[in-house]
């Protein structure tokens, strides 16, 4: 047998073993339902509608909302394509489940209840829905009691032209007043719920040039978070501008406090395209801000010393990847939920996991009597929590391959990948890249190919 012979075969046989690998991985998932990574068990009951428990058990209820990777339709039929609004039972069983909606993103407990949530949803329409010539959105909020599974619209408005959602949190600041993130027009704004007008707003345009953040006008700040804080006493809203890698805080009779904004824009040292936001108060050790720094894969503390931002704690592991929630919990404990990594994990104060729910895609959760967000807890200044890090031990062979990657890349794969594909399925579909044209290349030269062009298209053997 001659080398290129040898060469060929020996192609052939990677290429072959490969796609093999990958076609039995598929199957496998197909038959079991594993579409996430990690243990596929809360997404078969959500499909089997079983109440057995599915993940650990836990003190309330713990509600999680899911977002979607279904952008030009409705939905899908893989867990990462489909969005829910999740809640688990304190014995780890599906209390509650609702996939009414394309996507969910903010949800807060309703303070004085026991088990009713407030969440912020986003459902793609078609043009006649629209009543116009393209597709829109309708973004808005409904109430949710989990117990009785009734449901109450509060507040919703249309945005046309697009199947990209554009509001990702809305807080209540009142019986008839919602202060809105509005990402369609790079403005936080308050509406009076019972007469439709708008109180207060801030426009970014009114601090920031267009030449920053993202493409101006389709995705500019991407304005994905606020809540509403006191400053010195003063009325303030935090906002966090995603594609500006900021968050901001904005006196709601004075303006933007420049002095008070954390990040720069391109400092991804700092933050890179975060996700919400929690302010800290003194009174409960701050002021400081916990935050999701989703493109850097980790969780992030900010202590305000002496008028500058200092980075008081960090939580990352080996599987966290695009995280986009964290909560203080009053008992020390950190809540986040990371959206690529499939799932929703709870951290004690000395950063080892104490409890977690492989979900699909999920963006925010919350756990009922901790108050909303991290409205009970302490900042890690006060805890003094210690950061945790993977080393290099940890990580293994993929893991380090992973750690010399951008961030930015392994989030866009991981985002992009299917959620049954594994270490091993990404490993073959790299050397699918490599073997079959390599394959190609050496069949073609070996048997003397060449391709003759006119019509229609010949090959040939010279």
């Amino acid at each position: 047998m001659t080398d290129s012979r040898r060469l060929s075969a020996g192609l052939a046989v990677l290429t072959l073993l490969f796609a093999f690998l990958l076609a039995t991985s598929y199957a496998s998932a197909q038959l079991s339902g594993d579409e996430i990574r990690g243990d596929p068990a809360v997404e078969r009951a959500l499909q089997t509608g079983e109440r057995d428990p599915v993940v650990g058990p836990r003190d309330n209820l713990t509600v999680v909302a899911t977002d979607s990777t279904a952008f030009t339709s409705d939905q899908g039929d893989s867990a990462r394509k489909r969005a829910e609004l999740v809640a688990f039972a304190p014995d780890g069983s599906i209390y509650y489940a609702n996939d009414s909606h394309t996507r969910y993103w903010d949800v807060d407990p309703v303070p004085g209840t026991n088990a009713t949530v407030e969440y912020v949803y986003a459902q793609h329409l078609t043009p006649e829905q629209c009543d116009a010539e393209t597709v829109c959105t309708r973004n808005g909020v409904e109430r949710a009691n989990l117990t009785t599974g009734e449901v109450t619209s509060i507040y919703s408005r249309i945005t046309p032209g697009k199947h990209s959602t554009r509001w990702h949190d809305v807080d209540r600041l009142g019986e008839d007043r919602l202060l809105v993130a509005d990402i369609d027009r790079d403005r936080a704004y308050v509406v009076n719920t019972t007469t439709g007008l708008v109180e207060w707003s801030w426009d970014a345009q009114a601090d920031y040039n267009t030449s920053s953040g993202g493409p101006y006008p389709s995705d500019w700040t991407h304005l994905n978070d606020v809540e509403y804080v006191e400053i010195d006493g003063r009325p303030t809203v935090m906002a966090s501008l995603r594609n500006q890698d900021q968050v901001v805080f904005i006196d709601m009779e004075r303006g933007l406090r420049e002095d008070w904004t954390l990040g720069e824009d391109g400092d991804h040292d700092t933050l890179y395209e975060q996700h919400n936001p929690d302010f800290i108060p003194a009174e409960r050790g701050g002021p400081a801000v916990l935050v999701a720094d989703s493109e850097n894969g980790r969780v992030l503390e900010y202590q305000r010393e002496d008028g500058e931002w200092v980075r008081s704690w960090e939580w990352k592991d080996s599987r966290l990847t695009w995280v986009r929630d964290a909560d203080r919990l009053p008992n020390g404990h950190t809540l986040m939920a990371d959206s690529n990594g499939d799932r929703v994990l709870e951290v004690d104060e000395s950063g080892e996991v104490v409890w977690s729910a492989d979900i699909g895609f999920p963006y925010e959760a919350e756990r009922f009597g901790t108050g909303d967000e991290s409205a009970g807890g302490r900042s890690a200044a006060a805890l003094g929590l210690p950061d945790r890090t993977p080393n290099a031990s940890d990580r293994g062979s993929v893991g380090r391959v992973k750690a010399a990657l951008p961030q930015k890349v392994v989030n866009g794969v991981a985002y992009l990948l299917p959620g049954w594909m594994g270490t091993l399925d990404v490993v073959s579909v790299l050397g699918l890249l490599v073997t079959a044209p390599l394959l190609l290349a050496v069949e073609w030269r070996r048997r003397d190919l060449s391709v003759s062009v006119r019509s229609p298209l010949q090959f040939r053997k010279r």
